[in-house]
C-alpha cells in the first residue's frame, strides 16, 4: 500500500553509495594531510541533496580543486572522493537553474552529464519550497536549448490534471516521464516529517495504483506526448510502463560511447554496423542499440547492488549528504527534519568552500 508522489519528467542532457570498486589513490588534502581517495568514473550529484540548486558553486570549486569529502551518516567517518578519473556526472535537481553557468566547464573538461529533473506541480498544496512552476518549466526549456535531449487530498484526477499541464508544456522537450508511488510507512523520516508538519496521507491500494497507471498511459497517447513512461524503484508492472534507471547505463553509453575508458569500466563493447553486401543489409542482434557513425552496442547493465531491490540504477559514487537540502519538501526522505537541514545549510554558508557540503 502506497501513497502517490509524482516524481517528475526526467530531462536528459547532451553533455552528458555505490558497491562498485573504484580505483583508490593516496592524495594530499588542502591542509597537507595524505589520505586515501576513491576515484570514480561516474558521479551521482546527488540522491541525498539538491547540489545544482544549492551547492553548484561549491561543487565546481571542489571539481577544480580535484576532490571533495563526505561524512558517512552511519559511522560519522569522513571519506574522500577524487575527481581525476571522473568521466560522467548525473545531476539530480528540482531547480537546476544555478547549474546553467557551469555547464561550459564540464564541456572543457570533457565530462559528460545529464540532469535528473524532478518537476512537480504542488504549488497549491505548498508541499515544496521551490520557485514557481512557470520558472522551473522555463529552466527546463533553457536546459534543452543548451544541451539537447537527453498528499491525501490530491485525487487521481487532480494528479493527472497537474501532469497534463506540465506534459503539454514540455512536449518535444523531454523523452521520459518518471513517477513513483511513495512508500510512507517504509521510510521513517518521510512519515515523521509528514506527521510533524500536519500533512495527511493514506496508503494506496493496488487498484488505485493500477487505475492511475492505466489513465496515465492513455493520457500519454491522447496528448501525443510520446513520453517513455517509467516507474522508479517500484515492484509494480503495467502495460506501457517500464522500470526506470535514474543512473541509466544505456543512456550513459548513448552520450559517451566514444569514451573508451568509461566503456571499459561499464564492460560495454562498441561494435561497427556491418556494411551492406550483395545479399542486403546484415541483420543486427535483436537487442542492439544504434549509435552515431555506424556503431551499435548491446545493453549490458552493471546494476548497483547497494540500492533498493527494485532499483535498476547502475554503479556510481554519490557525493551528497543527507540533512542538507533546504527545499524543505514536506515528504522529504533525505532530511530527518527541516531544522537539521537548515542547520547544516547555515554551516555550509559559514564555510562555503570546505571539503564537505556542510563545511564541517
Amino acid at each position: 500500500m502506497k501513497t502517490l508522489q509524482i516524481k517528475g519528467i526526467v530531462f536528459y542532457c547532451n553533455f552528458a553509495s555505490s558497491m562498485a570498486t573504484w580505483e583508490k589513490y593516496n592524495r594530499q588534502t588542502e591542509d597537507g594531510t595524505v589520505v586515501e581517495m576513491q576515484a570514480p568514473l561516474i558521479i551521482s550529484a546527488s540522491r541525498s541533496t539538491d547540489i545544482p540548486a544549492f551547492y553548484a558553486d561549491w561543487f565546481f570549486d571542489r571539481l577544480q580543486k580535484g576532490y571533495s569529502a563526505w561524512t558517512n551518516p552511519f559511522n560519522g567517518k569522513k571519506y574522500y572522493v577524487s575527481y581525476e578519473n571522473t568521466r560522467f556526472i548525473v545531476f539530480w535537481s528540482k531547480n537546476p537553474q544555478p547549474l546553467l553557468k557551469f555547464l561550459p566547464i564540464l564541456k572543457e573538461r570533457n565530462i559528460k552529464c545529464y540532469v535528473q529533473y524532478t518537476l512537480n506541480d504542488y504549488e497549491k498544496e505548498k508541499l515544496e519550497k521551490v520557485p514557481s512552476l512557470a520558472s522551473r518549466i522555463e529552466t527546463f526549456k533553457l536546459l534543452h536549448e543548451l544541451l539537447g535531449h537527453g498528499g491525501d487530498d490530491i485525487s487521481i484526477d487532480d494528479l493527472l490534471s497537474k501532469i497534463q499541464n506540465i506534459g503539454d508544456q514540455l512536449k518535444n522537450y523531454s523523452e521520459k516521464l518518471v513517477f513513483s508511488f511513495a512508500d510512507i510507512d517504509g521510510y521513517k523520516k518521510v512519515k515523521n516529517n509528514l506527521l510533524n508538519n500536519g500533512i495527511p496521507y493514506h496508503e494506496w491500494e493496488y487498484e488505485e495504483m493500477n487505475d492511475f497507471a492505466e489513465r496515465l498511459v492513455e493520457l500519454n497517447k491522447e496528448r501525443g506526448w510520446n513520453y517513455q513512461l517509467a516507474t522508479c524503484g517500484e515492484n509494480f508492472d503495467a502495460l506501457g510502463i517500464s522500470h526506470n534507471r535514474c543512473i541509466d547505463g544505456d543512456l550513459i553509453v548513448r552520450r559517451a560511447w566514444d569514451d573508451k575508458k568509461l566503456m571499459d569500466f561499464m564492460r560495454v563493447k562498441i561494435e561497427d554496423v556491418p556494411a551492406p553486401s550483395l545479399f542486403g543489409q546484415p541483420e543486427l542482434p535483436q537487442d542492439a542499440i544504434l549509435l552515431p557513425k555506424n556503431h551499435y552496442f548491446i545493453s549490458k547493465h552493471r546494476k548497483d547492488m547497494g540500492q533498493r531491490p527494485f532499483c535498476e540504477c547502475m554503479a556510481s559514487k554519490d557525493i551528497g549528504e543527507y540533512n542538507t537540502c533546504p527545499h524543505l519538501c514536506e515528504y522529504c526522505y533525505a532530511n530527518t527534519s527541516k531544522q537539521a537541514a537548515m542547520f547544516n545549510f547555515n554551516c555550509h554558508k559559514n564555510n562555503p568552500w570546505g571539503e564537505t557540503i556542510t563545511g564541517k
